[in-house]
């Protein structure tokens, strides 16, 4: 039997040589080992994407449902024999929802009533009724707007004074603000909302000032 003769490589033309079959097993290796690296680089990107895919299934909740709005009619006839007056509850249109109600007694010791709300153009407005206030409290209550009256108007009868600070810079939850004395009380409005709603919650809250007279 005729020993095995040299493989001749067709792109040589002849065969290898020891050094050349050498050279051609190690690229090859070279080319495995390269693979066989990229193989395993995708293999754990693909495995962290799974991590994180897990974690954000897990840590995600459904958003909660938007909180019912706050009774303020109710929350003012609760509040009202702690402090032994009557408290507004303005019956307002439709659209306008209350996100707040409370008793509120500050540094000075005046008693508020207030209560926020979001109109239906989803712009801020609220009312606060101090008991025996003084004209530091409304200063301090009002962020300082009452420094700058810029008008009166009259609404339900009763007359209120205007401070607009809607070109003010950053005049925040103060941005238009009405103030006007009844009996004993004090009441402030003030929001962002535009005129036309900011007049529908006076006329509310000036009923609820006068109701019964």
């Amino acid at each position: 039997m005729s020993p095995t003769q040299p493989r001749i490589v067709a792109e040589l033309g002849r065969p290898e040589t020891p050094e050349e079959t050498a050279a051609r097993k190690a690229a090859a290796s070279k080319r495995h080992r390269e693979n066989q690296t990229f193989s395993n680089l995708i293999v754990a990107i693909v495995a962290c994407l799974g991590v994180v895919l897990v974690m954000v299934l897990v840590v995600l909740r459904p958003s909660p449902p938007p909180r019912e709005p706050i009774d303020v009619a109710a929350a003012a006839a609760s509040a009202e024999p702690t402090v032994g007056a009557s408290l507004i509850a303005p019956e307002l249109p439709e659209g306008f929802d209350s996100n707040a109600a409370e008793i509120r007694v500050g540094a000075d010791g005046v008693t508020t009533w207030y209560a926020g709300y979001v109109t239906p153009a989803e712009q801020f407005v609220s009312f606060t009724q101090a008991l025996d206030a003084n004209p530091t409290w409304l200063l301090a209550a009002t962020d300082g707007a009452v420094a700058v009256q810029t008008g009166e108007r009259t609404v339900g009868g009763l007359t209120w004074t205007e401070h607009d600070q809607r070109d003010a810079e950053d005049p925040g939850n103060f941005a238009f603000v009405l103030t006007t004395e009844h009996d004993a009380s004090t009441v402030v409005i003030a929001g962002t909302a535009a005129d036309d709603e900011i007049q529908a919650f006076a006329e509310a809250v000036s009923a609820a000032l006068t109701a019964g007279e």
